[in-house]
């Protein structure tokens, strides 16, 4: 039978349908292997940051070698990335030939055999309605952690960020049916994973283009009374749409729904969150956080923050950094603005130089790893329990899991321990990740 390779880059959207795809592949008796012996290699790539898709275009370089000798492997892009320029990509390399946006996943299968018996076609699958959808059946099996999976709800979205070419790469937002999502869940528990993230551009919209009223907070509700799940998480919520609701619903299904929450900023400036089109000002953001706070203490909160929007004027800009000092963030994923072609920010005149924007993330980055470290520092001597899911990425003899509140921990323990949940004495924080002594075994 035919051998495929896959390749994921980006977020965990992505994780999870390359994960999709690699089950229905391996159910079909494809067989996995390494790249240089793959009949096909599929690329799930992502195209929101320049620097993402760049990573794609510098890997389709390096199958010229064998595809001049053996005129192997056929290259599969997928993802995003394909969406945005796949067809460029097919019309440069022509090992590319096979080209599915993230809304024809379903295609991906059938698609692949039909490339291989026809190998001097070209195959393209890509989403011009931007409502439809193509799905695979049923819960991703084959997956990159045995412990731990991620279930998307819904698909696309509809909110048009000045900076952002979701819309246009993933489509308009479209909800999964809740039992689907929840039947999911539960094979997933069945097969032995402990811990769910539920994904989704916004996960607070999830509902909205129902009829019946069914909300994200009911959706939580539901998977943690009727799944089976240990530990459930999600992400990413918009401060627009985050109610009280999801709030109190996290609050009386603790433990198992976990608090931590990634409600991105993006600005601390109320004039560049309007040209954002974010639909919120800092002061309605700072509401929500104290409702969440108040609820749940202890909780873990992040945020997202770009630096050097078109239009951003260095006041502008210290306005964002009084807003990590007021909300001290356990973790901010910042960004220099990077200009998407078909956005609304791209096509500004007043774009804030290079060399401006990246003066601004470092300053930034400083600022947010000193409160991340005296957060962090608080911790020590603090127990939690943990769910030890992998090795450390660094050092000998380690294995790593994440607090309830998502921080990751480093604790020594043999290989035997993963898959078990353990009670852990932290005893030194870092500004990225805590260490810390197994006081207690679990199961």
């Amino acid at each position: 039978m035919y051998r495929f390779a896959l390749k994921v880059y980006g977020c965990q959207m992505n994780v999870y349908d390359g994960d999709k795809m690699k089950t229905a592949l391996k159910e079909r008796g494809w067989t996995e292997t390494a790249e240089e012996e793959a009949d096909v290699v599929i690329l799930n790539g992502c195209s929101i940051r320049d620097k993402a898709e760049q990573k794609v275009w510098s890997d389709l370089g390096r199958f010229a070698p064998r595809w001049e000798k053996e005129r192997k492997p056929f290259v599969a892009v997928t993802g995003c990335v394909a969406q945005n320029v796949g067809r460029k990509m097919a019309a440069r390399f022509p090992w590319v030939r096979f080209v599915s946006g993230p809304r024809h996943i379903g295609a991906v299968p059938d698609g692949l055999e039909k490339l291989l018996a026809s190998p001097g076609e070209t195959f393209l699958f890509l989403d011009d309605d931007p409502r439809a959808f193509i799905d695979l059946p049923g819960a991703p099996v084959e997956r990159v952690n045995p412990w731990k999976a991620f279930v998307t709800i819904a698909h696309g979205c509809d909110n048009f960020c000045s900076y952002c070419i979701v819309p246009y790469v993933r489509g308009r937002f479209v909800s999964r049916p809740p039992e689907d999502i929840l039947e999911e869940m539960r094979t997933l528990a069945a097969d032995g994973v402990l811990e769910i993230t539920l994904l989704g551009q916004n996960v607070n919209s999830y509902g909205s283009d129902f009829s019946d009223g069914y909300t994200f907070a009911n959706l939580l509700r539901d998977g943690a009374l009727k799944t089976g799940v240990r530990l459930l998480r999600f992400a990413t919520s918009h401060p627009r749409d985050f109610t009280p609701d999801i709030v109190e619903t996290m609050a009386e299904h603790s433990p198992v729904i976990c608090p931590s929450i990634n409600l991105p900023i993006q600005s601390g400036s109320d004039r560049i969150l309007a040209l954002m089109n974010r639909g919120y000002t800092v002061a309605q953001y700072r509401t929500a956080v104290s409702s969440i706070r108040s609820r749940l203490p202890g909780v873990g909160l992040t945020t997202d923050l770009i630096v050097g929007h078109p239009g951003e004027t260095e006041d502008d800009y210290r306005e964002s950094l009084k807003v990590l000092e007021e909300f001290r963030f356990d973790l901010v994923h910042s960004a220099a603005y990077s200009p998407r072609e078909g956005t609304a920010a791209a096509r500004r005149e007043d774009q804030v130089p290079h060399r401006e924007k990246m003066a601004r993330l470092n300053e930034v980055n400083i600022l947010q790893s000193r409160i991340a470290r005296e957060i962090n520092e608080s911790l020590v001597g603090s127990v939690f329990p943990v769910l030890l899911d992998d090795f450390a990425p660094r050092g000998e003899g380690l294995l790593q899991g994440r607090t309830p509140s998502d921080k990751v921990v480093l604790v020594e323990a043999e290989e035997e321990m993963l898959g078990r949940f353990v009670r852990v004495e932290i005893t030194r924080a870092d500004n990225w990740c805590l260490s810390g002594r197994i006081v207690e075994n679990g199961k």
